[in-house]
Parts: structure tokens; C-alpha cells; sequence
């Protein structure tokens, strides 16, 4: 007699976006005005670049770039008035750049693993060309914010993107300082989950209460006073880190509920750079022996001299990431290159991603970036 069993059914696989499309931005401006520009890097690598049409000519052009897993929507949010507005409304011509770190892309989670080396050397030089090929002679300023503002500085230390008009970085440059805490966790989580999974989500929703990242959930939870998941990993834990993300009553009740839209999967597998950078107080080159990256210095602050562009540090005083690490890079500059043209900026009350998202930021902090870039234009 022979025996017919039917077979258990297979569990669904997870859905993961493998297509390198970007994901639509976000915004209230007139669809006709947001131009998408195909743009790969110099790898191949997809990536995004957005201008906003200004509706006039001979603008100052500015480049924004976001942070990791953060994207060009932090600087368009339709709930409230953003950094875009603004410099619209201040007589400049935003360019939005989505590098291979963005929410909008897929590389995070799936496809080319990279390190910060690779921004520094491929997207941000590759992007300020486009830009320049487009405004000519017009000037071209930076304002960048945390991941976006420190691989840049690596690029300016090489002297790959020279003679911009500015640039105003946000949250950390060349001298990254964590907490105790925060650097022990990222150690301990990096070795301890490295087999385990490859990234750390932050929408509850989309991993099930089941999911191997549930642990992850509940330890950010507790004694959070927020009940949102995602605001618990992101405020309370910065993705299992310790560290804080933003002061959490400077967000709109509209921004908060968007927190999961807004900033994507931490990948795990970028921790060894980082720690590597953490740990030296200075943004160091990963790749060593591979002669495609030696034109990156193995050290961005021994070569800072080669930096010729006026900065502005700008920095909340709640940052909760990366502290004071503006006011020390400010400090170590005016010592070892008192020639260069640099000045610190803290914003009182203010974290670390609200100074862009924060519902007050248009009245408390881009005065300070639109002031910096109005001396220089």
C-alpha cells in the first residue's frame, strides 16, 4: 500500500526589493519644477540626483546630502516648512543627492555591500561634477548632515571636490565622538548578531511580531515613554546603539508618525568601518591595500590642510549620537590648521535629525545655514 501525504506548505519568503529604482520623494512642490536625473556613480552603482527648479536663472547652486538610511525626503518634508523652502525662498537652487546609503535605494538591505570609502570616492565627487556641468561657474555650496557630512570631509581631505562656495556640515566632520555606551554596544551587537542578520529594521510593522528582530524591539523599548516601535528604536536605541536620534518633542505629531518612512534598515555590516572611524577620533580609510581608493588619505584630519572651502559646524546641543563632536573638531582645526576658514555653530534644545526635521528648525537653525551661505555667495 503506498502512503500519499501532502506536503506541509511553504511559508511565504519575505518580499526584499532587489530592483535599484528609487523610491518616489515625497513633497508639495509642483511635480513640473522636480527634475530626476539619471545618475550612476563611477562604480555603476544607481544612485539619485534631484534639482528643483527655481524658476529663475543664475542661482547659487546647493547641494544637500542626507544621512545613513536617511534621504533626500528629510529635506522636503510636506508637513512642514523645510530646508528646501527655505533656500528657494532665499534665492538658491537646491540639488538633492540620494547616495548609495539612502532609504530611497535598495542597498542597504540587498545587493553591493560598500563602506564610507566608496561615497567619499564614487558619489559625492561624481555628483558635485554633475551639478557643476549643469550651473557652470555659478557657486556651489554643500550643506550635509551626519553620515553625509563626514564622508564628505574625506572627500574635501583628498581634494576631490575642491573650490566649493561653502559648505555647512551638520552633526559630525572629521573628528567622530560617541558615546562610551553607544561604541561598546555597536562592538558587541556587530560581533554578537553578524551571523544572525545582516541589518537592523525600524518599521515593526513590516517584521511581525515573531521576526528574529523582536529582542531588538523590546530591549529599545523599555521604559521609553513613546508606545510607537519604531520611535522607541530610533529615539530611545538609534537602531540598538543606546545612543539618541533626536529630542523627541521637537518633532510634529505629522514627522513622528513618518519616522519609518523617513529613515530606513542600519546595515550591519558597515559597523567595522565605523568602529574603525570611532575609534580613531578621525575619519580613516577602510580600504588598505586596494589601489582603487589611494586617493583617499588614509587620515582626513592629517590632511585637512588641503580643505580650501569655508565651513560651518553646526551641531545640536542635545545631540544624542555623536555629542560634541563639532565642538572638537572646531577645537582640533583652530590647533593644527588655524589657517583654515572655519567657525562652530550649537543650536540650544535641539538633537541630532531635528535640526532638519524638527517642526521649529525653518526658525531655529536654517537662519544659520542661510546667514553662512549669504556672506559667501
Amino acid at each position: 500500500m503506498i502512503f500519499r501525504t501532502t506536503p506541509a506548505p511553504r511559508r511565504a519568503l519575505r518580499r526584499v526589493r532587489t530592483t535599484t529604482a528609487l523610491r518616489p520623494l515625497r513633497h508639495r512642490l509642483d511635480p513640473a519644477r522636480v527634475e530626476e536625473i539619471p545618475f550612476h556613480a563611477p562604480d555603476g552603482v544607481r544612485l539619485g540626483l534631484t534639482r528643483v527648479d527655481p524658476g529663475e536663472r543664475g542661482r547659487p547652486a546647493v547641494l544637500l546630502l542626507h544621512g545613513h538610511t536617511a534621504s533626500a525626503d528629510m529635506f522636503l518634508l510636506p508637513e512642514t516648512r523645510n530646508l528646501v523652502d527655505s533656500l528657494l525662498d532665499d534665492g538658491y537652487e537646491p540639488w538633492l543627492l540620494d547616495w548609495r546609503g539612502s532609504r530611497r535605494l535598495p542597498y542597504n538591505e540587498t545587493g553591493q555591500r560598500y563602506t564610507y570609502d566608496d561615497v567619499a570616492l564614487y558619489d559625492i565627487p561624481a555628483a558635485v561634477a554633475a551639478v557643476r556641468e549643469r550651473v557652470g561657474d555659478r557657486p556651489l555650496f554643500v550643506v550635509a548632515h551626519c553620515i553625509g557630512s563626514l564622508t564628505l570631509s574625506l572627500s574635501m581631505a583628498a581634494g576631490l571636490v575642491p573650490g566649493l562656495a561653502g559648505v555647512v556640515s551638520q552633526g559630525v566632520f572629521l573628528t567622530p565622538k560617541l558615546a562610551g555606551r553607544t561604541s561598546l554596544r555597536m562592538t558587541v551587537a556587530g560581533e554578537l548578531l553578524k551571523n544572525r542578520v545582516d541589518h537592523i529594521p525600524v518599521d515593526f510593522r513590516k517584521v511581525g511580531l515573531r521576526s528574529r528582530y523582536t529582542p531588538l524591539f523590546a530591549l529599545a523599548g523599555r521604559k521609553a515613554d513613546c508606545p510607537d516601535p519604531t520611535c522607541q528604536i530610533l529615539h530611545s536605541s538609534a537602531w540598538g546603539s543606546g545612543a539618541s536620534l533626536f529630542v523627541h518633542e521637537n518633532l510634529s505629531e505629522a514627522t513622528h508618525d513618518r519616522l519609518a518612512e523617513l529613515l530606513g534598515p542600519a546595515p550591519l555590516w558597515i559597523l567595522p568601518h565605523l568602529r574603525r572611524i570611532e575609534l580613531a577620533r578621525s575619519v580613516v580609510r577602510w580600504h588598505e591595500t586596494d589601489d582603487r581608493y589611494r586617493a583617499l588619505p588614509p587620515n582626513a584630519l592629517d590632511a585637512a590642510g588641503r580643505i580650501d572651502t569655508p565651513v560651518l559646524l553646526l551641531a545640536g546641543s542635545e545631540n544624542g549620537l555623536w555629542l560634541d563632536s563639532q565642538k572638537l573638531c572646531h577645537e582640533v582645526l583652530a590647533h593644527r590648521q588655524p589657517h583654515l576658514d572655519v567657525r562652530y555653530t550649537e543650536i540650544p534644545g535641539y538633537g541630532h535629525l531635528d535640526t532638519f526635521l524638527g517642526r521649529g528648525a525653518a526658525l531655529d537653525v536654517f537662519g544659520h545655514i542661510l546667514d553662512f551661505l549669504g556672506e559667501r555667495r
